[in-house]
């Protein structure tokens, strides 16, 4: 009889392994994902995920302001400004003064912008958001309970995070 335990003990820490390991190995290749996505597109574009998010809200209607930006990637207006002056340097996107509200700054796309969006890879983030979408509703939320529930597990779930899959500079995270 304690042989038989012992078995199915051995057995039932095993597949508990086997399944921490397969966890781990799922988050990793989600990281490296993310991270060959973001050398693909450097190579591509010379643009970070970031950056060519940015760059494709403001192509959306050919133009937008750092406040909508900002909004939309859930991150403050500095992060917005320091990411539009990166690309006003490559040339993708210029400012200009609102003609209705001379206060108010719009962000618009260059001809170079928009050939950068369209010779760029896929998105690995709007690979994810079409088969997300495609999801039924039910797995949808059992999905996000499933990551929320990772993200605290890891201790993440108060790291300010925007919807952008992107591994970032992580030496000013803390």
């Amino acid at each position: 009889m304690s042989d038989s335990f012992a078995t199915i003990a051995s057995i039932t820490g095993r597949d508990l392994m086997d399944r921490t390991d397969q966890s781990l190995i799922a988050l990793r290749r989600i990281l490296r994902a993310t991270e060959i996505y973001g050398r693909k597109l450097a190579n591509a574009a010379g643009l970070t995920p970031v950056q060519f998010r940015v760059l494709q809200i403001v192509a959306e209607r050919g133009q937008s302001t750092a406040t909508e930006i900002a909004r939309r990637m859930r991150v403050s207006q500095a992060t917005v400004t320091s990411l539009v002056d990166k690309l006003v340097k490559q040339g993708m996107v210029t400012r200009e003064k609102s003609q209705e509200d001379r206060r108010q700054i719009n962000i618009l796309i260059s001809q170079a912008g928009r050939d950068t969006i369209r010779l760029a890879p896929d998105a690995l983030q709007q690979r994810y958001v079409r088969k997300f979408e495609a999801l039924e509703e039910w797995e949808q939320a059992q999905l996000v309970a499933s990551l929320e529930r990772v993200a605290a597990m890891l201790d993440a779930d108060e790291i300010d995070a925007s919807p952008v899959l992107d591994t970032g500079d992580l030496r000013g995270a803390s």
